[in-house]
């Protein structure tokens, strides 16, 4: 497991081995979810155009649909 070190200015660098694994590149915005006095996840901020098309050819079957949730 990567470790890192918050800087006297509360900057975190992401070790090197987990840019290249994760693909971040320079300037890319982050979500913070933190929980339990931890942060347990950064997510990549994604415009809705680099969204389109994600989910072409999912297959719903067995979605319901909302007249038949409780």
């Amino acid at each position: 497991m990567a470790r890192t070190v918050v800087s006297p200015d509360y900057q975190v660098e992401i070790p090197e081995e987990t840019r290249r694994e994760a693909a971040v590149e320079k300037g890319q915005v982050f979500q913070v979810v933190a929980k339990a006095n931890g942060i347990i996840m950064l997510v990549p901020e994604r415009t809705l155009d680099s969204l389109r098309g994600f989910a072409k050819g999912i297959d719903i079957e067995g979605v319901r649909e909302k007249h038949d949730r409780p």
